[in-house]
């Protein structure tokens, strides 16, 4: 008896070791000549769909492409939101994703990041004419309602940094312009490159600036935990794009130069 399962036992280790070791991302990546890389498309200078032409555009959309040429593969760009992008990403429905993803200790909890290659202070938008919220000081005032995208990394921190003013958080289908031009809120919490799509685009929108450092937080790309390898080719691409000018040049072309991290 003990003879027999010993040498079953044998048999299933040698079973086991005949085995192919499962690929990891990189050699999936290559073996299927596609990387499919996470966007957010409402992300204004990083990965926006226009509305009136239904093209990507975008710092990331550029580079996206880049990565893809030096893979000398296919690319496809895969929906998710900054709810969702975790998920996501830990289940595989893409390789990395490439659009501005903040890093705060939360998500690093969960996904896997490269060097930073741009960051940003948080900043609030107002309406022009409002009396209510005029400079920074004016936000965590009693009264005042102020606006967070869900999932976003200033839901976190707004909530810990208002002590008066009373915040709410945004959901889709609604937006946060929607809310303040409708009067529901008096000021939004954004970054740096969200902010641009609304003084391109509104008249009646102003910028809030803190007078100082409020929140300053780095921007990677990001990829499942555990994935080492296909980690360190995407900070190879990292490196080499902050190296050559292709970072520069393609944070110029979007209004971004300004939060760009070249080394």
């Amino acid at each position: 008896m003990f003879n027999a399962m010993w040498t079953l036992l044998c048999m299933l280790g040698l079973l086991l070791a005949a085995r192919p070791a499962l690929a990891d991302v990189l050699d999936q990546v290559r073996s299927a000549g596609v990387l499919r890389v996470c966007i957010w498309p409402e992300y204004y200078g990083v990965t926006f769909r226009n509305p009136r032409t239904q093209q990507l555009g975008g710092i990331d959309i550029d580079l996206s492409a880049e990565l893809a040429r030096d893979l000398g593969v296919k690319l496809e760009h895969v929906e998710t939101s900054f709810p969702q992008l975790a998920a996501d990403v830990n289940a595989g429905r893409c390789d990395v994703a490439m659009f501005a993803v903040g890093m705060p200790p939360s998500r690093k909890e969960v996904l896997a990041f490269t060097e930073p290659y741009m960051q940003s202070d948080i900043y609030g938008v107002t309406n022009r004419a409002s009396r209510t919220v005029r400079q920074w000081a004016d936000i965590d005032q009693p009264g005042v309602v102020v606006a967070v995208q869900a999932g976003t990394f200033m839901e976190p921190v707004m909530k810990d940094a208002l002590k008066q003013a009373r915040m709410v958080v945004i959901k889709p289908p609604a937006t946060r312009e929607q809310e303040l031009e409708a009067g529901r809120v008096d000021v939004f919490m954004t970054d740096y490159p969200y902010s641009r799509r609304l003084l391109d685009n509104a008249d009646w929108a102003r910028l809030v600036s803190p007078p100082k450092p409020f929140h300053v937080l780095p921007y990677g790309y990001a990829v499942k935990k555990g994935e080492a390898r296909w980690l360190a080719r995407v900070d190879e691409f990292v490196a080499a794009i902050k190296r050559d000018g292709r970072l520069l040049a393609a944070a110029r072309r979007h209004g971004l130069a300004d939060i760009v991290v070249t080394r």
